[in-house]
């Protein structure tokens, strides 16, 4: 019998283990009930390893709302963590279509723009931009998103404590299909290339959803960290996005997301119609009834 492990992204913290798990299980149901079809295994079988409160704890434990406005204020002494969040959300400003006008405006001062993007008075400008012209962002959820994955990729304790936490839902020599989210995606491929193999992992079936591995700069911090390839413990992987989901930017193809090697290349769903309100959340995905069916068939293969 296979098993399932659910990997979640971020804005889990301070949450129950037990009610999220439930809540990815009936987003799960929902998308399969579109094709007749249940669960095939027991919940007991389902892993869902949860870290959010170790990513809560690198804010000191505020609320989202107070996090956002300490993280958007940042430390200038961080030049290296101030660098990787611009470049990310310069690449997410450009892919939605921000202007420097608009970028302006949102400031109300156009020295923010004559003194370049490397000054917080632009980043506070362009998450309050994305709030107000770009349909289903939210500036603080994307000033936490940053911070997070670049304490994931560039804090080695960090990332040891959450990929740690993950490695204890596999079991060696059992079959476990892999569901992950947003941060959780680059979470579960981290482990699943450096672990696996070592391990003795075996997983049918990657899936990643809602997906930020491409943008260019998670892209080049997870390649310093081991050789851009599927996990060795992988037999396949599918990937899935919504367009408009402001996080997954590109599709892990050959372009935006090299392998080597390539096989199994990666299958990509680029059209979802994520029905959350900010077209990242894990539900839309889930009940997504292609993607559920191909977890589905991956659980009874």
């Amino acid at each position: 019998m296979r098993k399932l492990v659910l990997i979640h992204g971020r804005s889990q913290q301070n949450k129950n283990a037990v009610a999220l798990k439930k809540e990815w299980l009936e987003s799960l149901n929902e998308g399969l009930s579109k094709s007749g079809l249940k669960l095939p295994i027991p919940e007991s079988d389902v892993r869902f390893p949860y870290y959010g409160d170790t990513l809560i704890q690198m804010v000191d434990g505020q609320s989202s709302d107070a996090a956002a406005e300490i993280i958007v204020r940042g430390n200038p002494v961080d030049e290296a963590q101030n660098r990787f969040r611009i470049a990310v959300l310069q690449e997410i400003a450009s892919r939605a279509g921000l202007t420097e006008a608009q970028i302006a405006e949102a400031s109300g001062d156009d020295e923010v723009l004559r003194r370049g993007v490397l000054n917080w008075a632009w980043m506070q400008a362009i998450l309050t931009a994305m709030d107000r012209y770009v349909p289903f962002a939210s500036g603080s959820s994307i000033a936490l998103f940053t911070f997070d994955v670049y304490q994931y990729l560039k804090n080695s304790n960090i990332r040891a404590h959450i990929d740690e936490g993950v490695s204890s839902a596999f079991t060696p020599g059992i079959e476990s299909v892999v569901v992950s989210h947003s941060l959780g995606t680059v979470v579960a491929y981290n482990c699943l290339v450096q672990r696996g193999h070592l391990l003795g992992w075996k997983t049918p079936l990657f899936v990643t959803l809602g997906s930020p591995l491409a943008v260019k700069e998670i892209k080049k911090s997870m390649a310093s960290l081991a050789p851009m390839r599927c996990p060795q413990c992988a037999g396949n992987w599918l990937n899935a996005l919504d367009p408009r989901d402001v996080v997954a930017l590109y599709p892990l193809d050959k372009e935006e997301f090299p392998i080597n090697p390539d096989i199994p290349s990666i299958e990509n769903l680029l059209d979802v119609n994520n029905s959350t309100e900010n077209r990242h959340g894990i539900a839309g995905y889930l009940t997504d009834k292609r993607v559920a069916k191909r977890i589905h068939d991956a659980l009874i293969s």
